[in-house]
This record gives C-alpha cells, structure tokens and sequence, in this order.
C-alpha cells in the first residue's frame, strides 16, 4: 500500500505543478479543496505526523488523517479510529488531543 500524503503536502504539489503548466480540471477542483481544507504547513504536518507516529496505537494513515482532521472532541477521534479495531481508552484519548492541540 502507498504511503498517504497529508492534505498540506497535496497542496504543496499542486501549487508548485499550477506554477509550471496549466492544470487539469480535476487537479484544479484537488487544489481547491487543498487551499480551503488544509491548516497548517507541510513542515508542521511532517511534525505532526512524526509525534503522531510515536504512538503505538496510530499507524501512517490514521496520523495523516487526525493531521488533516485536527480534531479538538474526543468524538471526532473516535469517528476517524471507528474503522480501526483498537478502542482507545481516556488517557490515549486525552493524550492525542493534547499532542493535537499543539498545532492547532
């Protein structure tokens, strides 16, 4: 399986691409959504993930995904991990907000 890219990285691509060549409509329509839905820096993503990563519950993708996200409830956190098969109790919860909340 690929490794996901973060939001902020897509737009990064996008932008840099728009810069040498006219887009394709669906790239566009992807930089759209890029340029509105993406909070914080590639370099503060790339951090992000990395701390996100040193937990031993959040693999690549769920640390791309509560980068993009940057959720501030614990029902936010349990909807993206609601596809994984690991149940986080209070204390993981409460430490990934706080890990969270630094970039935000």
């Amino acid at each position: 399986m690929p490794e996901p890219v973060p939001l902020a990285r897509v737009r990064q691509f996008l932008t840099e691409e728009a810069a040498r060549r006219p887009l394709p409509r669906e790239a566009m329509l992807a930089q759209q959504h890029a340029e509105g839905f993406a909070r914080l820096t590639p370099e503060e993503t790339d951090k992000l993930v990395a701390e996100l990563r040193t937990l031993p519950f959040v693999d690549a993708t769920l640390a791309v995904k509560l980068s993009d996200v940057l959720p501030q409830y614990p029902e936010e956190v349990r909807l993206l991990f609601s596809k994984e098969r690991v149940l986080l109790d209070e204390a993981q919860l409460t430490r990934l907000l706080e890990l969270i909340a630094k970039y935000r």
